[in-house]
């Protein structure tokens, strides 16, 4: 199984350190050329109006869309979650989403920089057993929040009472940063999900 990671701004070399340490044949995505071979796609957190502008330069959100209309596998962290949700609040006027997962997300929904903030969250599976291993570190930096979901978005995870994790059919987002917690659980939780 090949897994991509856009390339193009934000946390994606952390990622990847994920991903290679899990065995994993990963490929870093800058061009249209990649994305056809790929299995399965993760779009790091970083800035998600930037990454919007550069998906159009790079002129990799045709294909990657295409892609995922198709129904390839993507995980979607921070502003990746932005990318792939349907509604984004506080967003630029031009910025555009795949549209990927039904919830509405509130862009930097905890506030500024140095608002951002850890917390332990118990993460369930998809089979809705909490995930071995104790509680998983979640790092919200400038979080987006999750305000909406539909009805076939399945939350694996809540931090007070809120979304922060959660799947619709082979897309999982989170609204924190799992790569770097120092803890695989969640990357082989979607890894699981999409070699099944």
């Amino acid at each position: 199984m090949k897994i991509g990671v856009l390339a193009l701004q934000g946390a994606f070399r952390e990622h990847r350190e994920v991903l290679d340490a899990l065995g994993v044949d990963a490929v870093e995505v800058r061009t249209p050329e990649v994305v056809d071979a790929l299995d399965a796609l993760i779009l790091p957190g970083g800035e998600s109006t930037t990454m919007s502008k550069l998906l159009d330069s790079s002129g990799l959100r045709a294909p990657i869309a295409e892609r995922l209309d198709d129904g390839m596998p993507v995980l979607g962290t921070c502003a990746g979650l932005i990318l792939l949700a349907a509604d984004v609040v506080d967003g630029r006027a031009d910025q555009q989403s795949f549209g990927v997962v039904d919830v509405t997300v509130r862009r930097n929904a905890y506030g500024r920089q140095r608002d951002s903030f850890e917390a332990d969250l118990d993460v369930h599976g998809v089979d809705g057993h909490t995930v071995a291993g104790g509680p998983f570190h979640g790092v919200f930096i400038r979080a987006p929040g999750i305000e909406r979901c539909g009805p076939d978005v399945e939350i694996l995870a809540a931090h007070e009472g809120r979304p922060v994790f959660v799947r619709e059919g082979v897309a999982f987002v989170s609204t924190f940063h799992p790569e770097l917690a120092g803890d695989f659980r969640l990357h082989q939780l979607f890894l699981d999900e999409v070699t099944s």
